[in-house]
């Protein structure tokens, strides 16, 4: 499975909870930031906004926690494409802490237009090169839903 490895951060004191561990709130931020890097690895980052307008919004996200985290950690996270349209992108993260795997994050976002304030078509060599990420089969932990069983 195509799988990017494009971020990593360290454990941040301020994200810790009265517990001693990371508070679910701050799961997201290295997983957003990972999500940059990906944008920077397809050249659909800042400069790319600052030239055209466009830019990813996220329209769902879904997040599992599978581990805690402690202090103190290093945090990696792996990403994958996990589908397209011509102008939806559906990512997936995978939070490591050592050989640990914390948690999985998913979220769909919006190519968007700032300046015409619409959606827009992902250009045709930005769709073509994400395409080719996607990876034949997607991971068991993909395209899940929170339910009671």
């Amino acid at each position: 499975m195509p799988t990017f490895h494009l971020h990593e951060e360290p454990l941040q004191e301020a994200w810790l909870d009265a517990y001693g561990h990371l508070n679910e709130a701050f799961y997201l931020v290295p997983f957003s930031n990972a999500t940059w890097r990906l944008q920077d690895r397809f050249g659909i980052g800042t400069e790319y906004f600052d030239r055209t307008g466009c830019a990813l919004y996220t329209l769902e996200t879904h997040l599992r926690y599978l581990a805690e985290v402690r202090p103190p950690a290093m945090l990696s996270i792996e990403t994958t494409v996990l589908g397209l349209d011509a102008k939806r992108l559906h990512i997936g993260h995978v939070m490591w802490s050592g050989e640990h795997q914390c948690a999985t994050f998913e979220c769909m976002a919006l190519h968007y237009d700032t300046r015409a304030k619409r959606s827009a078509p992902f250009p045709d060599t930005v769709r073509e090169a994400m395409s080719a990420a996607v990876p034949d089969a997607l991971p068991d932990w993909a395209c899940g839903s929170v339910r009671l069983l």
